[in-house]
């Protein structure tokens, strides 16, 4: 596993891995045990620059190549992560802290997600459009946008980078990938080695490990990428659109949520909580998609409360590379002092703690917070870990009010025993995704995923990948001779 961290910690500009030229170092530590992993001398505006020219030229030649070639690239770096997989699994829990289960989820769907991008690479079709002029024939190609820029997040690195970088390449498109500071190696350089195994042409994929307080926007307003995709906070989502915006660039943004998970009073109680639980804890609540709020009719909500309250307290909090570890540590520090902050803050405002996590390095434990106030800014706002708010509500009218208080709008559940029912509760909820009787956190390689409000823009997935990442060019042929006016 250690070669991962040494070989690896270096930039990958034009199929070349060489180290950045920036003043000063990105270290990457191992969030629990605070273990340096490796030392990452930045990249600068001038290798981001390097990096896009590099795409630009590679990408024409990639472009025109057969995309029954294009597939087999896919289809190797498939086999390279099956056979690498428990490597792979051990770099994850090193560099996030997430855990082996977590680890296995998230390879899991980047192998899906890959099969798709094999079949991709043949999914872009021309059309012959009528037209109402006498001889004229209307052609609409599919054609690659270009360059893509691609910024991912350190909660699922591989499969969020992967999620851009292959669908990208697959339609023949080039690649500049910028990973989050905090997983360069799995979000990163990573993903170039197993392409540059795979036999993807030099240059056509890029990584640039770098930090806005060395090259502020110039990842994003830099003239060569056409679409840039980003996934993060909706903060910083709000920026990129605004400069991309300005750049007459795409934006495909997947961002932050608020996810709530619904108890209806017919709801299966133990499956509920089962289905809570995992919802608003797997890899320490560090998900997008995550139930922030939990809501329970009161008619249940006394039976279902001890229920929850009890399984939460059965997590085994410690070292992920336990396999007895449910709650692993959170990314950083910062992260866990402001988790530390919010139910701090919940309790000051009213909040009942019905389990109180403590706090010890990077290593939160998970807290269930009740009775706080209705108008809690806690209760609008995406808590990235592991706080639960427990609310209870009075028949589905309010749930619908309740679930729909927040300026996001990305993922959620019902519980219920009428599937109807809970089609219809969804039906209501402003949220891109919204499932009957399961979890908060799902993606699938052909569903469309995305999010409504200030959680993002667009959406990826299947035929939504040709949206995000082709564009549509109209030629038309005249047949004979065309009359004009003059």
């Amino acid at each position: 596993m250690s070669s991962y961290f040494t070989d690896l910690a270096q930039q990958y500009i034009d199929g070349e891995w060489r180290p950045g030229t920036g003043s000063w170092d990105i270290i990457d530590f191992n969030p629990y045990d605070g273990e340096k992993l490796a030392s990452i001398t930045i990249a600068t505006v001038d290798e981001v620059d390097e990096a896009y020219q590099a795409a630009a030229r590679a990408q024409k030649k990639w472009a025109a190549t057969n995309p029954y070639a294009r597939r087999a690239v896919f289809e190797k770096a498939l086999r390279i992560i099956e056979d690498r997989e428990q490597e792979i699994a051990e770099v994850i829990v090193a560099e996030l802290g997430g855990t082996f289960l977590k680890a296995g989820f998230e390879l899991h769907l980047v192998k899906e997600f890959l099969r798709e991008a094999i079949h991709l690479a043949l999914r872009p079709q021309g059309k012959i459009i009528p037209s109402p002029v006498d001889g004229k024939e209307n052609r609409v190609y599919t054609v690659p946008v270009g360059v893509v820029g691609v910024i991912s997040p350190f909660n699922f690195p591989l499969l969020l980078s992967l999620k851009s970088v292959a669908p990208a390449l697959a339609l023949g498109n080039g690649v500049v990938l910028k990973p989050h500071q905090n997983t360069p190696i799995v979000g990163g350089s990573l993903v170039a080695k197993i392409f540059e195994d795979a036999g993807l042409p030099g240059g056509l994929l890029n990584v640039v490990i770098t930090d806005i307080a060395e090259i502020g926007d110039a990842f994003i307003e830099h003239p060569i990428p056409k679409v840039i995709s980003f996934t993060g906070s909706d903060k910083v989502g709000r920026h990129v659109a605004t400069v991309c915006a300005s750049h007459f660039k795409r934006a495909v943004l997947e961002l932050g949520g608020n996810s709530a998970l619904v108890v209806l009073d017919d709801a299966d109680i133990d499956y509920a909580v089962d289905a809570a639980v995992f919802s608003r804890y797997v890899h320490q609540g560090q998900v997008c998609m995550a139930a922030n709020r939990v809501l329970v009719d009161r008619a249940i909500a006394d039976e279902f409360t001890e229920k929850f309250v009890t399984k939460v307290k059965s997590l085994k909090v410690g070292d992920p590379r336990d396999p007895q570890t449910v709650i692993g540590p959170v990314i950083n520090s910062q992260q866990a002092d402001a988790l530390s902050g919010v139910v701090e803050q919940a309790i000051a405002e009213g909040a009942t703690a019905l389990v109180h996590g403590t706090t010890t390095d990077n290593l939160v434990a998970p807290s269930v917070l009740t009775d706080l106030p209705a108008d809690s800014d806690l209760l609008r706002q995406e808590v990235f870990g592991p706080v639960a708010f427990l609310i209870t509500f009075d028949g589905e009218e309010e749930a619908v009010a309740l679930v729909n208080d927040t300026p996001y709008g990305l993922s959620g559940a019902v519980h219920t025993g009428d599937i109807e029912r809970g089609v219809n509760f969804a039906k209501q909820i402003d949220t891109g995704m919204f499932h009957v009787n399961d979890g908060t956190v799902h993606d699938e390689p052909i569903v469309p995923f995305g999010g409504e409000k200030s959680s993002g823009l667009g959406r990826l997935n299947g035929e939504s990948m040709l949206d995000a990442f082709t564009s549509l060019k109209w030629i038309s042929v005249q047949h004979g001779r065309s009359g004009f006016p003059f």
